[in-house]
């Protein structure tokens, strides 16, 4: 048998010092990569919060027409305390419309529907007393009459 001797003091380097400029590019271009998946996102979630809270706005706006609707039919009754028909009104970037109906006796139903946009809120209004005063029963939003 032949034994050959392998000198132990020799150093072999970890790292191939001829391809350690892939290692650099390799890791820019992760940490480049995760960084633009991270702005992508970020922007992303900022559109679709802005949409959301142009949404709600909206929203509030539809029901402020629904209800300042409400308030003109009921001042239409105040002056008159037969009335009977609808009206609209229109404010700032939306507009309104009501509908005054008569149940019986003084019993009165107020249908008011606001709209912004593609947003649409109702309100429904019964009123039981016309004379004195105006006695309203029921002031509530609803999804539909």
């Amino acid at each position: 048998m032949n034994w050959q001797i392998i000198n132990c003091t020799q150093r072999i380097p970890l790292w191939d010092t001829r391809h350690g400029g892939y290692i650099t590019l390799v890791s820019v271009l992760v940490v480049g990569a995760v960084g633009v998946a991270i702005s992508t996102s970020l922007l992303l979630l900022g559109l679709g919060s802005s949409r959301t809270s142009f949404a709600v706005e909206q929203s509030s706006q539809a029901k402020a027409l629904a209800n300042a609707c409400s308030e003109e039919a009921l001042k239409q009754i105040r002056m008159s305390a037969p009335f009977t028909g609808s009206g609209n009104v229109v404010l700032g970037k939306g507009a309104c419309s009501y509908t005054v109906t008569i149940q019986g006796g003084h019993n009165r139903i107020i249908t008011a529907v606001g709209t912004v946009g593609t947003i649409v809120r109702k309100v429904k209004i019964i009123i039981d007393q016309i004379v004195p005063a105006i006695q309203v029963v029921s002031w509530q939003e609803v999804a539909d009459f």
